[in-house]
């Protein structure tokens, strides 16, 4: 159970941070977001403030925000359509009726015969019979109602592609933006709860059944020397320990001013078919404020380049599909980093974000980094491409990305439960 709270927390936090990168940055440029999503599928949970509706759905693997123009909601007026009209005093539509009118008494039923609902906003059509055509102006927060459902008229000017080609981008681009944003800030708030390692020759916590604690060595003691060796970093201090598992060392140190010498005998341990010695000591940390915003910016693009050479390998075939981790892989991860503290668990869940920055940042259709694309073609040839062509090659991008998702979910399955 502790284990599942933790994936759905990461997992949740991760999904709402780049959802809300999208939506702050299309509200700024002016867009109408009609639903912040998180999940997919049934909702499970809605609330609307002014012209949004923010939902949590029943599937947890991802999210959108639904922008206007972006949508395939809208009605169509077509011509011989009858519909139900909700005036103000200034003879304003207020609300476009579509079906069930009898559930309006006050409306005023129009058969269309035209209609702009984007950028004259107006209806042009015949009042009850009458003969007389009659032009109706729409309110620019007038809304339709379907079905009881109700959906904001979305001016022109309003729409996601009314916007610049900057705007666009950047509202697309700040999805992974806040997935790197995230991970900055988590990084940033381990390290003023835990404190930021440092390369200095000093020994940190000890472990409990540690070698170092068992032969005397404290917390803070400054060494000088390992078996002759003069160390100036901690570096130097690891890497003498790993290479003597089981072999008895002679640590001078430095206690309050006072030299001392303690002999430690380093505990072999195996890690990936390797012996190593350890002596159960952590490096130093330092917790001021500079330390820890610098540690959080070097965290952050270590991690990145670290994911893009992986990447990299991927491409080429130095790391195979069976390499990947889906949803499955994550979950399982996730269960052996939460064992080890809260500390690692927030470290685990920044570079999720980071990674999952970096994956939307691809150019692959249906992804934002394919969005991106879209959007360079677009710069490059002075016009956008045709919604139509576009959509066509995101659905395919799709398709293709579930199949991908299927196939990196069994192999999760085969190697964790098979």
């Amino acid at each position: 159970m502790q284990t599942v709270i933790a994936f759905i927390i990461i997992f949740g936090a991760l999904v709402f941070f780049h959802e809300l990168g999208h939506l702050i940055f299309a509200k700024r440029a002016g867009i109408m977001c009609r639903e912040f999503a998180i999940g997919f599928g049934p909702k499970v949970f809605s609330y609307k403030k002014s012209e949004t509706t923010y939902t949590i759905r029943l599937l947890p693997l991802g999210g959108f925000v639904r922008m206007a123009g972006e949508d395939p909601e809208m009605v169509d007026l077509k011509p011989g359509y009858r519909i139900g009209l909700v005036l103000d005093n200034n003879e304003t539509i207020q609300k476009i009726i579509i079906n069930n009118k009898d559930r309006y008494p006050d409306i005023r039923v129009v058969e269309v015969e035209e209609s702009d609902l984007e950028h004259k906003l107006f209806i042009r059509g015949y009042e009850g019979g009458e003969e007389e055509l009659k032009t109706f102006s729409i309110g620019r927060e007038a809304v339709i109602i379907e079905d009881g459902m109700e959906t904001q008229v979305a001016p022109w000017d309003r729409q996601f592609a009314s916007k610049t080609l900057s705007q666009r981008a950047m509202a697309i681009f700040a999805g992974p933006l806040f997935n790197f944003i995230l991970a900055f800030f988590i990084f940033l708030i381990v390290g003023l709860l835990q404190g930021v390692p440092v390369d200095e020759p000093v020994l940190g916590k000890l472990t409990e059944d540690g070698a170092a604690r068992e032969a005397g060595l404290q917390q803070g003691d400054e060494v000088l020397s390992v078996d002759g060796n003069e160390i100036s970093t901690w570096e130097d201090i690891v890497s003498i320990i790993q290479k003597h598992p089981g072999d008895q060392l002679l640590f001078t140190i430095d206690r309050n001013g006072v030299t001392e010498e303690i002999a430690v005998t380093p505990k072999p341990q195996v890690i990936e078919d390797q012996e190593i010695g350890i002596i159960g000591a952590y490096n130093p940390v330092e917790k001021s404020p500079l330390k820890v915003v610098g540690n959080g910016f070097t965290q952050t693009y270590e991690w990145t380049k670290l994911i893009f050479v992986m990447l990299g390998k991927l491409i080429t075939g130095q790391f195979s599909i069976d390499a990947l981790s889906g949803p499955v892989g994550i979950y399982q991860s996730t269960d052996i980093v939460a064992k080890s503290g809260i500390y690692n668990l927030m470290n685990w869940g920044a570079i999720l974000s980071i990674n999952l920055g970096i994956m939307n940042l691809l150019p692959i259709p249906a992804l934002d980094g394919g969005r991106l694309m879209f959007f360079l073609v677009e710069a490059v040839r002075g016009k956008p491409v045709d919604r139509h062509k576009e959509g066509m090659v995101h659905f395919i991008g799709f398709a293709l990305l579930m199949v991908l998702m299927l196939v990196v979910t069994w192999n999760d399955i085969q190697r964790f439960f098979l």
